[in-house]
């Protein structure tokens, strides 16, 4: 991922941190060049160039390391970095994996705010660890299934559990081709839910 702006600064110096105040990058990250001199100052380059999957995989290296954990990483891109898959395993799953995936969620989190900071593009960034993602979605997939016959069948409504949004939006895709029934999320913050509707 490559990305440049153009500052006045009167120094080099102050260029960077102009540069790491409008890109929101760390200073060691950026290059500066001097393209020529103005009357209000210097007339800089700033400029970086990154690999987001090793971004975001030495940041997860850096929290497992102070958790003291041993771990394997792997870092999958699809097209052009516009998708990064990371898949952790390690003896401590469960910790890292928290009650309902909530760890797994914060950890998540704070990689795609680390890696779209590099990034003015929508990058799709998610993380899975020892196979909870994919166990996860496998569940959902026949909750969503058996529910949606059930509701087919009887035309009465049925409000799922309170579920995250990854969680929602696995359950939204499931259903989205089905003639007989559709999906609504109602509620707001922790309140919201999924409710699986029959179609009149």
């Amino acid at each position: 991922m490559k990305r440049e702006i153009e500052v006045i600064a009167q120094s080099e110096q102050e260029a960077i941190e102009k540069a790491v105040a409008e890109l929101h990058i760390p200073e060691e990250k950026i290059f500066v060049s001097v393209l020529g001199e103005l009357s209000e100052g210097l007339n800089c380059k700033a400029s970086f160039d990154v690999n987001l999957a090793l971004e975001g995989k030495r940041y997860l290296e850096g929290i497992l390391k102070a958790l003291n954990i041993v771990y394997r990483i792997e870092a999958r891109t699809i097209g052009n970095e516009e998708q990064i898959h990371y898949i952790i395993d390690s003896y401590e799953n469960s910790l890292l994996i928290g009650v309902k995936g909530s760890t797994l969620e914060a950890i998540q989190t704070l990689l795609r705010t680390l890696v779209s900071n590099y990034s003015k593009d929508r990058l799709v960034v998610t993380l899975d660890i020892g196979g909870y993602r994919q166990n996860r979605i496998r569940q959902l997939e026949i909750l969503a299934t058996k529910t949606a016959k059930e509701v087919a069948k009887s035309k009465v409504e049925v409000k799922l559990p309170h579920m995250n949004s990854f969680e929602r939006r696995v359950i939204h895709e499931k259903l989205s081709d089905w003639k007989d029934v559709y999906t609504e999320s109602e509620g707001e913050g922790e309140e919201r839910a999924l409710v699986i509707k029959p179609r009149a």
